[in-house]
């Protein structure tokens, strides 16, 4: 007996924020899935999503099979002080790199808050491809994400991006994973 093949991309395409919340249930699933969170995790996130979708500069791409499911998401917006992960990154970096640092990172940027594949369709070049449209369409300067610590397929997506460390096993409040915080200059 063979295993079925991963299905395949058909499709990738941005969608606007009605349009994700229409799909939001799907998108969440496929984050918790591709994050192996716990059950439960999708209904404490979804407020969060919802929220960002209001943001300046959000936009979201998604990678969907024949069938019109989804097989990644990404998404992001235009990172600004008052937001919670620039407060805690500027913290961050300002602290262990210094003032100058953080100015230089942390003003005109895009912030890529969530990039997610299914598990059995990872390797196949869809993160790539997700990043690549999703910050094509940014007006910003830079790109900064965060990621947790360790050796993993999206590390390894954000060293070939040629994305560089910002900041390094960086705890964020609420959250006991040490982070990677890395950046990047636009266009890619």
């Amino acid at each position: 007996m063979t295993a079925a093949p991963s299905p395949s991309v058909a499709r990738f395409a941005d969608l606007t924020g009605d349009e994700l919340r229409a799909r939001l249930r799907e998108a969440l699933s496929l984050y918790v899935t591709a994050m192996r969170y716990p059950k439960g995790t999708a209904e404490q996130r979804a407020p969060m999503w919802l929220a960002h979708m209001l943001r300046a500069g959000w936009r979201s791409v998604v990678a969907l099979d024949a069938d019109n499911r989804m097989l990644g998401v990404a998404y992001g917006y235009q990172g600004a002080p008052g937001q919670w992960w620039h407060e805690q990154v500027k913290r961050g970096v300002t602290e262990h790199r210094g003032h100058e640092v953080a100015e230089t990172w942390m003003t005109d940027y895009f912030e890529l808050t969530e990039l997610h594949v299914l598990p059995d369709t990872q390797g196949q070049g869809i993160g790539n491809e997700l990043v690549r449209r999703l910050v094509a369409g940014a007006t910003n300067g830079k790109v900064l994400l965060s990621t947790p610590e360790g050796p993993s397929k999206a590390w390894s997506l954000y060293r070939r991006l040629e994305f560089q460390d910002v900041l390094r096993h960086y705890q964020f409040a609420g959250d006991p994973r040490p982070f990677g915080v890395l950046g990047r200059t636009l266009p890619l």
